[in-house]
């Protein structure tokens, strides 16, 4: 992390050092959750790069955890303050940080959500992302189908984000019941389902030490859960290490969302069943060429045809294939994974 903090600090300064020279100097922001897990580190990476190729000068900040509201609300603050015409953003709270990005647009900042939509989606004026919810369905639909018949006597932990319940937290978690042939109630809201398969929901924060101790309390409630949907692959490592502790490692199924090479590699070692995999780099490189489309001439991004945001796409990675559900295997994965 420290050769990558200084290797981002050179950069920066050759990129200011090149705008300034050619005198007609575009800032841009990125704000990500965290500057650890690798799906922000990658994220960071692909928007330096797409930075440099253009000319563009990057600051970048992050919350110190997953979460961290008040750090990000302060990072928009200085980035409206310092003249950015641009900031890409994860929001940790994607309701409470509207106000701050509203100031953004107003003082005449492009505003692109990376990965988490904001509620509403148009706080923002463009969200590029996976599409969460078929991702979340994607492993839903394989969860069921691998199972078979006993699907229907399936017993089911989801461990999601935070309490904040930000969208694409929802979104991952009620794709994952829709896909499991769940019915969902209100699809806005986590834990509100009465289907009788489901065992309950805890939090992770999207790490392995969350990860594992969600999947502890859970199985104090019920250690007959044998399906687990885990918000990214952080987390389904941590779960995996607490049903390893009780000898229960090879009898339970944990799916995921991400895509990183290590999630990829625990997908190959059969840590996790599937995963859904999903592509930072090219959100924050397309990112920071709408900024600098927007500070040439004003055109902003448009959303992806038939949607309300700009789709980067999403593939199910798994070595064990099923019928009706289109995925690839841990081969190609790894050739397209990222961390």
């Amino acid at each position: 992390m420290k050769k990558l903090i200084a290797s981002t600090a050179l950069a920066l300064v050759a990129m200011a050092s090149t705008a300034a020279a050619d005198g007609h100097a575009v800032s841009a922001c990125l704000i990500t959750k965290t500057d650890t897990n690798p799906f922000f580190v990658k994220m960071r990476e692909g928007a330096l790069a797409k930075a440099e190729e253009l000319g563009v000068t990057l600051n970048t900040y992050a919350g110190k955890v997953d979460g961290d509201h008040e750090t990000q609300v302060a990072a928009i603050e200085t980035c409206i303050a310092n003249g950015a015409k641009g900031i890409l953003l994860t929001a940790s709270d994607t309701a409470s940080i509207v106000p701050v990005v509203q100031q953004a647009r107003d003082a005449g900042l492009l505003v692109i959500a990376l990965d988490t939509p904001l509620e509403p989606l148009d706080a923002a004026d463009m969200t590029f992302a996976t599409d969460n919810f078929l991702a979340g369905k994607l492993i839903g639909q394989w969860a069921r189908a691998a199972l078979g018949d006993e699907a229907e006597n399936a017993r089911i932990a989801t461990l999601d984000l935070n309490v904040s319940q930000p969208t694409v937290d929802v979104l991952r978690n009620q794709g994952f019941l829709e896909g499991f042939g769940i019915d969902l109630a209100d699809p806005n809201v986590i834990g509100d389902e009465s289907d009788p398969r489901i065992v309950g929901s805890d939090v992770t924060d999207g790490n392995e030490e969350g990860g594992r101790r969600a999947m502890e309390n859970l199985l104090a409630k019920d250690p007959t859960i044998n399906v687990v949907h885990t918000i990214n692959e952080p987390a389904a490592a941590g779960a995996y290490e607490a049903l390893k502790a009780i000898g229960r490692e090879n009898d339970v199924l944990i799916v995921s969302v991400d895509g990183g090479c290590p999630g990829i590699a625990n997908v190959k070692d059969g840590v996790i069943g599937a995963t859904s995999q999903q592509y930072p780099l090219l959100m924050a490189s397309l990112g920071i060429e709408a900024i600098a489309a927007w500070a040439k001439d004003g055109t902003k991004p448009a959303a992806s045809e038939g949607k309300d945001f700009f789709d980067t796409g999403v593939s199910l990675v798994t070595d064990q294939a099923v019928d009706g559900v289109e995925s690839i295997d841990t081969t190609k994965g790894t050739e397209l994974c990222w961390g």
